[in-house]
């Protein structure tokens, strides 16, 4: 969308990850549908670790996260956009898989965040970042129950998968 900053070469898109990685796309997108709340690891001025619970957006080939206007997150996510996000693992069972996802954060204004506000409502003003991928890991329990398979993509390289008793 128009007025939205320009995607580094070396990141991709929602929908840029989705083209290059179609068979993990649907599991690690199923996982971030499944429920609403995930957790966000942002850095703080300190470049120690932050966690904080988030919701996610899927907009128009973008994975996007809002902020309540001000929040640390949302002032760590301003200072330095790196940030690793992960799906709520659910009940324990594995059922689905875990994803966890990486990159950098970008604020965004404009129309894509005129039509967020329209159509969630949320309390306003708000941040509203744009996801910018480097990597998207997905772990599944093989049906035998012994090991974990875990697959992982990064911009232009295939997905590689391993798997570990």
């Amino acid at each position: 969308m128009a007025d939205e900053p320009t995607r580094p070469d070396h990141l991709r898109s929602w929908q840029q990850f989705a083209e290059e990685a179609p068979d993990i796309e649907a599991a690690v997108r199923a996982r971030f549908e499944a429920t609403k709340h995930h957790v966000l690891a942002t850095l703080r001025s300190d470049g120690a670790p932050r966690v904080s619970g988030t919701e996610v957006i899927f907009d128009d080939g973008e994975l996007l996260i809002g902020s309540m206007w001000k929040a640390v997150k949302a002032l760590d996510l301003l200072r330095d956009g790196r940030f690793a996000l992960h799906s709520n693992p659910g009940d324990g069972s594995m059922e689905g898989g875990d994803s966890k996802v990486s990159g950098v954060a970008v604020e965004i204004h404009g129309p894509r965040y005129d039509k967020v506000e329209e159509e969630l409502q949320p309390p306003t003003p708000f941040h509203l970042f744009r996801i910018d991928l480097d990597q998207v890991v997905h772990s599944t329990l093989h049906p035998s129950g012994d090991r974990m398979v875990v697959q992982w993509w990064r911009p232009g390289k295939p997905v590689t998968t391993v798997e570990r008793q």
